[in-house]
């Protein structure tokens, strides 16, 4: 009986000082009445929060607006309304939609972008570390602009994917970890706006085909907890998901992505999970000067990605998936900023809730229990 007591008075010691990373079962077994077994089952948690943007679509008057004179360019106050928010989370994505293919280029707009690097300084300063650089435009300025703009982001603690200087550096893993979790992003388009990617240098961009994902997916879905895969995809400005769409979100789920991020039509589609794999199929515009509301709304989706450690069998989970919608303001073409749902007033933008109720509708349409504008 004194064995007994000790054994439970340990127990209670041990689950007294567990603490959120560590907790600890205790099992006891008998055998025969007389002899006692403690089996202890280790547990280990760790979090990882996310938040993701859609399209940074950086046409001429967005870069003018931002111009401080002696060809230099300031976007931060574009971005301060989201700034607290983009700062509280440990990943922050966005898409470049507009290649950084260098000033002595020649700067320039719809339909062959090219953008000052200062957006990008602008957005990292914000606190976007993952960055998708595959798209329709990654090829507006050619092999040149694709190589200033893998040397300007080299040059910055940003992981990127999507264009690349050759085979070797696009086969490479890039993997890095944060909280004990690590994490990739892989980065597609299915367009290139027609221009053809040179033969023999495929590496430039990343142009989606099921066989290319496949390979990748399986080149790293050992080596890192998450898998974070980037579609340039769908028709522009339809809030509902092509069926090419929904095949590919099926296949990456099959090949073990766990969240897929779609961006390109440049408006909100829906959000949805297909088994444990998150897909949002557009984030919308980030930032642009196009025209009309729809084109003026996005989103903020985030999640906390969850590692569960039990006895060294690893458990993954996207978990508290929250949106946010987002709107680009501006008058005449000037003073652009993004605002965020929760910083909308009437003077701002008249009406907004009721305006902006359609858009929630896209956002749950998949999957209802997805939470809008509840603060994230």
């Amino acid at each position: 009986m004194k064995k007994i007591i000790t054994v439970i008075m340990l127990i209670f010691l041990l689950v007294g000082c567990a603490n959120k990373e560590l907790k600890i079962e205790n099992k006891i077994e008998f055998k025969e009445g007389k002899e006692e077994k403690i089996e202890f089952k280790e547990k280990k948690e760790y979090k990882l929060s996310l938040i993701m943007a859609g399209d940074a679509l950086i046409h001429d008057a967005v870069y003018k607006d931002a111009y401080i004179g002696d060809n230099e360019y300031d976007f931060s106050d574009m971005f301060e309304e989201i700034r607290p928010i983009i700062q509280n989370y440990d990943l922050a994505f966005y898409n470049q939609e507009t290649i950084i293919g260098g000033k002595n280029l020649g700067l320039s707009t719809y339909p062959r972008f090219n953008s000052p690097e200062e957006i990008g300084d602008a957005l990292i300063d914000v606190g976007f570390n993952i960055v998708s650089l595959a798209n329709n435009h990654s090829l507006d300025k050619g092999e040149q602009g694709i190589i200033h703009s893998n040397q300007y982001w080299r040059t910055k603690d940003v992981m990127v994917s999507g264009t690349f200087d050759s085979f070797e550096d696009r086969n490479k893993i890039n993997i890095q970890s944060k909280n004990n979790i690590s994490y990739t992003l892989l980065s597609y388009t299915t367009s290139t706006n027609g221009i053809p990617v040179p033969e023999g240098k495929e590496y430039l961009v990343n142009v989606y085909n099921d066989e290319l994902v496949k390979e990748d997916i399986e080149r790293v879905r050992d080596e890192a907890d998450v898998i974070i895969v980037s579609m340039h995809w769908g028709v522009e400005y339809t809030h509902t998901p092509t069926s090419e769409q929904r095949r590919i979100a099926n296949y990456l789920a099959e090949l073990g992505a766990d969240i897929v991020v779609g961006h390109h039509p440049h408006v909100i589609e829906p959000i949805e999970f297909i088994d444990d794999t998150l897909v949002i199929y557009s984030l919308g515009n980030f930032i642009s000067a196009q025209i009309g509301l729809p084109k003026l709304v996005g989103m903020l989706v985030s999640v906390d990605i969850i590692k569960r450690d039990i006895n060294d069998s690893i458990e993954i989970d996207i978990e508290n998936v929250q949106s946010e919608l987002i709107y680009t303001s501006y008058s005449n073409f000037r003073n652009f900023k993004v605002i965020p749902y929760s910083k909308l007033t009437d003077i701002i933008f008249p009406n907004f809730e009721e305006k902006l109720q359609p858009y929630i509708e896209v956002i749950k349409k998949e999957e209802e229990t997805i939470k809008v504008n509840s603060g994230i």
